[in-house]
């Protein structure tokens, strides 16, 4: 991987009347000169793109295996089944705030070093797991290995925005979409595999060598991405200032809010599909795996589709909107569906829309993403905690919503679902106001500034 280039071209996603009221981020930290590419970018771009992916893959793969192992855990510690959930709330949380924690540090002392710390933690906190005599050290080494495992997401999204631009980034976030997105799917089929051969323990045995991999190729083949002079002095306060400038500029903090309530929407799903489809529409476990599988397969295609075919052809804001319309669409049948307006229903229907929801969520979070660190050039590992932090954090409160309602109903999961949608458009055209802009064209944005 090289070190970031010279732009290409000024991104003209910025709307031309709102430079002076856009807070001066960018004038904290003088412009930097473009620094010179490192040679043996070509040798190692596949490979850094793969270690990327399998940072941002980190946290679904620490959830998702570890799922089909909690009632032999709940089991072998003798403890009760919520104390055990515990050890799931209390990695996720970790995740959350470890972002913020680990966002700002990448921006005052560069990438490499907090990320090696942070997976270097990850690998130690996880090995402990292995040894958790009890569910009370376990739900304490699961907190401790969330919040070094938030290095990696973070990271690994600022690194792309240091080295990429407009439709560049939209086509990269959507390549680390592919890696990232199989994480879920193949997760829980690689835990309970595990499970055949040995204990709950041999699960982060596994993850233990999988994060000690990615430690290695950190080590090995990351360069660094953030150049000293485009980097943030100052301390806590700094990095405090930072985030509350970050939050003042309207635009920003629209697609801050349009991530995270997307995200809520996708995380109402995963936490509610297994009861509806398998309880209320009497699926047999075989069934919900196979249509989870092709939600999250439909996912990652219309992601592929959206970097290789709509990204430099067509509007991100569009392509944003677009996606955000048809999540919001699905949400609406999901609710008339559920709530009996149109009759009672099959299973088809209901995986169909579905099936909608999730392949939209391709189009909504590569543009989210890169929208949003488009307008942070020198604040990216601020930006991206921002942005971590907050879709982790909707995402949990989604969560429990979903069951308001008790196990006959599938009408909270898909209320819960359109309000979200709902609440991403109004985010999106009443702060990010993407008529505003100039630059209709297809990029919306500057060029590449160079290749991994």
């Amino acid at each position: 991987m090289t070190e970031p280039g010279a732009r290409a071209a000024a991104s003209t996603d910025e709307p031309s009347g709102e430079r002076a009221d856009r807070p001066a981020i960018a004038g904290r930290v003088p412009a930097p000169a473009a620094p010179a590419a490192l040679p043996g970018a070509r040798r190692t771009g596949l490979l850094v793109t793969l270690v990327l992916g399998g940072l941002t893959a980190v946290p679904p793969l620490s959830m998702d295996m570890y799922l089909p192992a909690l009632p032999q855990v709940t089991a072998a510690l003798r403890s009760p089944a919520a104390t055990v959930q515990l050890t799931l709330t209390t990695c996720l949380a970790g995740m959350a705030l470890g972002q913020m924690i680990v966002g700002p540090m990448s921006d005052k002392w560069g990438r490499r070093r907090p990320l090696l710390a942070g997976m270097v933690i990850y690998v130690l906190a996880t090995a402990l797991c292995v040894v958790a005599t009890n569910a009370e050290l376990l739900i304490a080494f699961r907190l401790l290995q969330g919040l070094a495992g938030a290095a990696g997401i973070v990271i690994a999204r600022a690194v792309v925005r240091d080295l990429y631009d407009g439709v560049a980034m939209a086509r990269f976030f959507s390549t680390l979409m592919l890696i990232s997105g199989v994480a879920p799917v193949v997760a829980p089929l690689i835990g309970g595999q595990i499970l055949r051969i040995t204990d709950w323990r041999g699960v982060f045995v596994v993850l233990t060598a999988v994060g000690l991999l990615l430690t290695l190729l950190v080590w090995r083949r990351l360069d660094e991405t953030l150049p000293p002079e485009r980097r943030h002095p100052g301390g806590l306060g700094q990095a405090l200032r930072t985030m509350r400038d970050l939050l003042a500029d309207r635009v920003f903090s629209g697609y801050l809010l349009v991530g995270a309530f997307a995200f809520a929407a996708l995380f109402a799903y995963i936490s509610a599909s297994p009861f509806v489809i398998q309880e209320i529409y009497g699926a047999s476990p075989q069934t919900f795996s196979l249509l989870f599988g092709v939600n999250s397969v439909g996912l990652v295609a219309v992601g592929q589709i959206n970097g290789k075919l709509l990204v430099g052809r067509v509007s991100l804001d569009k392509v944003l909107g677009t996606g955000l319309a048809l999540v919001a669409l699905a949400g609406a049948g999901l609710l008339l569906m559920s709530s009996g307006l149109l009759g009672r229903v099959g299973l088809v229907p209901m995986a169909a829309g579905l099936f909608v929801l999730m392949s939209a969520m391709g189009l909504v979070m590569p543009s989210t993403n890169t929208l949003a660190l488009l307008r942070t050039p020198h604040a990216a590992g601020s930006a991206s905690a921002l942005l971590g932090t907050s879709t982790f954090l909707l995402g949990s409160v989604a969560s429990p919503l979903v069951g308001v309602a008790g196990e006959r109903t599938a009408v909270p999961m898909a209320v819960v679902q359109l309000s979200c949608a709902v609440l991403a458009l109004v985010s999106f055209l009443g702060m990010c106001r993407p008529w505003q802009r100039r630059g209709d064209g297809p990029a919306h944005s500057g060029g590449e500034r160079t290749r991994l």
